[in-house]
């Protein structure tokens, strides 16, 4: 099972985290979240995320998840994933939410690329515009048909 480690400004890691905790009644096993503080050192960053993901990587690799492509902790995340004791083993999505870290849990069990599909995937499926539903606002009224 590869394990998974979330890399965001804080507190969006520990959020994620805490809410597989809510979904699933204790965190998943190789779950680990790393929230970037305001102004912190990359090198730090870097070195954090170095010592998490050898705690949690395994011969499925590493999924890291991280919020927004550009920023410190998607930087992070890829100088990670280029360093020689994790070449070939970590697969890093920018953009994280909810659906993508679902479906990286569930899934992490298939080969890595796979498991990145899926949680990519889902994260896509789960960005959906939920005006069209049927809301009826405090000040409008329902059509009936008589």
């Amino acid at each position: 099972m590869a394990g998974i480690l979330i890399i965001a400004h804080a507190p969006l890691a520990s959020a994620l985290r805490e809410f597989a905790r809510h979904v699933y009644g204790e965190v998943p096993d190789r779950l680990v979240a790393l929230d970037v503080m305001a102004h912190e050192d990359s090198k730090l960053t870097l070195d954090r995320a170095v010592e998490a993901a050898s705690s949690i990587k395994s011969d499925k690799g590493l999924l890291v998840l991280t919020d927004i492509m550009g920023a410190t902790p998607a930087n992070v995340a890829s100088r990670l994933a280029h360093k020689p004791e994790f070449e070939g083993q970590v697969k890093v999505i920018a953009g994280v939410n909810l659906p993508m870290l679902m479906r990286a849990i569930a899934y992490r069990a298939e080969p890595i690329e796979s498991a990145m599909q899926k949680a990519m995937h889902g994260g896509q499926q789960g960005i959906i515009p939920i005006g069209h539903l049927g809301y009826v606002g405090e000040n409008q009224k329902v059509e009936t048909k008589e």
